[in-house]
């Protein structure tokens, strides 16, 4: 039977920096638990697709205002030449971090009272022109992997994750024991909460200033014992925090060096998975390559 105990904000702190990942990868350290992904778990991916079916992951890009999204992406187009000839262009800028945006963060986006990612300064590492420590472009290569898809409303038989039920991390094992999965080194674990289903009778969206339901910080010792490369989730951790701002489940970031793929679409994911009968597929996420970037927007790709 899974353990159903809850740590306590003293017990996670303690496991935090029992388990941290620091001066593990000493080849390339800035690729954090990415590392995981060696060749040979890449090729076993791969060997994965059977239906060649396919999955984006990613939510339109959001260019109207909503309480989710106050800071809309801009999208200009323009045209040149006329009727007998010409072309169209565009010109786009966002600002990804936050709760519309399906992106991933990079090493340097979360830290906490005992540094960023590796134990940097967050004062000397960060400059206005790009940080120094854990950018987004230690993934120029891409990350290709396992992803494991753990349908929490499926598991519950019902429809959202609540404010007062957080996913907590036994339920992600029970989950993944339920399902049949044997969770991997480097595997990329998709959360499916149903933040679609809860927006369309809260407020018409999961994000905005009101309190939110998602992950429990329990769910960080899941995260470091199956050595989990990427967390992908469409509810993010809990808010308000349940162990305030220090320890949240961000912090697998500065801590193990996970990928966090935030604002994921899994309901397509979750319906792929029930009709292709199986929950584990290759995984394929290709951040922008910004060197000195806190995280890239992304779209990521399931395939069966």
């Amino acid at each position: 039977m899974t353990d159903r105990h809850v740590p306590t904000k003293a017990e996670l702190k303690a496991y935090l920096r029992e388990r941290r990942n620091w001066g593990r990868w000493t080849d390339n350290p800035e690729a954090g638990a990415v590392n995981l992904i060696t060749p040979a778990k890449r090729a076993a991916a791969a060997r994965l697709v059977k239906s060649g079916h396919t999955v984006s992951l990613s939510r339109p890009w959001p260019i109207e205002p909503t309480p989710e999204n106050t800071n809309p992406a801009s999208l200009y187009v323009m045209s040149v030449g006329g009727k007998s000839g010409g072309g169209a262009l565009d010109y786009i800028s966002v600002a990804y971090h936050g709760h519309s945006v399906t992106h991933v963060d990079s090493l340097c986006h979360f830290w906490d009272e005992d540094g960023m990612w590796g134990g940097h300064d967050p004062t000397e590492a960060i400059a206005y022109n790009g940080v120094k420590h854990g950018s987004v472009d230690a993934w120029s290569d891409g990350i290709v992997t396992r992803g494991v898809m753990l349908d929490v409303p499926k598991h519950r038989g019902k429809p959202y994750v609540t404010l007062d039920e957080p996913v907590h991390g036994w339920e992600l094992q029970a989950i993944a024991d339920s399902d049949g999965l044997e969770l991997s080194p480097g595997d990329a674990v998709m959360v499916y909460s149903g933040r679609e289903v809860y927006a369309s009778e809260h407020h018409g969206t999961w994000g905005g200033p009101w309190d939110k339901p998602g992950l429990h910080p329990s769910c960080l010792t899941f995260i470091r014992d199956n050595d989990v490369s990427v967390l992908g989730w469409d509810m993010l951790e809990g808010h308000p925090p349940h162990y305030g701002p220090d320890v949240t489940v961000h912090t697998a970031i500065s801590s193990f060096g996970v990928v966090l793929l935030d604002n994921a679409l899994l309901q397509p994911l979750a319906e792929a998975c029930a009709r292709e009968g199986r929950y584990e597929f290759m995984l394929t996420i290709n951040p922008l390559v910004v060197p000195g970037g806190t995280g890239s927007p992304v779209n990521p790709i399931a395939v069966f």
